[in-house]
């Protein structure tokens, strides 16, 4: 057996290839198309103009449906845990799982709303993405390390701390010094006034980003000592 096959693993490992390489592949093709700059775009802007927005919309709403099946397993695992050693809150975990579908919600809003057509409504889903997404991972750091021994080891456990707290970290710079950048231009200018502030944010949504993608790297392992049946049952 492959360890793609053990459990559930294949979940986190699907979402975490699938996401990278949305972020990737839209950035690649709008850098040979010459409608983003080389250094430091918005991860939106990569996903701004056809074809690659095109690209970008497809692969994110994808990732946000793998999203959504990996936070369910996560959750019934957590509920399961729960159950048989009564060390996490059934209501911590509920949280847990409505922060991270919201993320999801704003991971499909992002990608149906280009943010050069419907601006307000992609900072809507950009804000809701990061802020579940981030609230997310720190609570599951939470509930790591309350049902440890039981699930994943102490290593991992510091691990998803390490990686809520650089998204905590890195996510301050990218709200505040958005609200500083006046253009919404594709390609900047390094004499615009703000294009410090445009830089740092845009550095800063990468690694919010590449943060949630590595936090899932985390639930390989524990996804290989479980799986999910689906049962039916007649209603008379």
């Amino acid at each position: 057996m492959f360890w793609f096959q053990q459990g559930l693993c294949f979940l986190p490992a699907f979402l975490v290839i699938w996401s990278s390489s949305t972020f990737i592949v839209s950035y690649i093709i709008a850098l040979f198309r010459g409608d983003v700059d080389v250094i430091f775009p918005y991860i939106s802007d990569t996903g701004a103009k056809p074809p690659e927005s095109c690209i970008f919309g497809l692969m994110t709403f994808i990732s946000a449906c793998a999203g959504i099946s990996t936070i369910y397993a996560r959750y019934k695992f957590v509920e399961k845990l729960s159950a048989d050693t009564g060390m996490v809150s059934p209501h911590l975990n509920k949280t847990a799982l409505a922060l991270g579908l919201l993320s999801c919600l704003g991971m499909c809003i992002v990608a149906t709303f280009q943010e050069t057509l419907v601006t307000a409504v992609h900072d809507i889903g950009a804000i809701l993405f990061f802020v579940s997404g981030v609230l997310y991972i720190i609570l599951q750091s939470v509930i790591s390390f309350r049902a440890y021994p039981f699930g994943s080891s102490i290593c991992v456990c510091r691990v998803r701390v390490g990686i809520a707290i650089l998204a905590v970290v890195a996510f301050f710079p990218t709200l505040i010094c958005a609200f500083y950048v006046k253009q919404t231009t594709l390609h900047r200018d390094k004499e615009d006034e703000d294009y410090p502030f445009h830089v740092a944010s845009a550095v800063c949504e990468w690694i919010v980003a590449f943060s949630f993608i590595c936090f899932f790297l985390t639930y390989i392992d524990d996804f290989k000592l479980f799986t999910l049946r689906v049962k039916t049952e007649n209603v008379e």
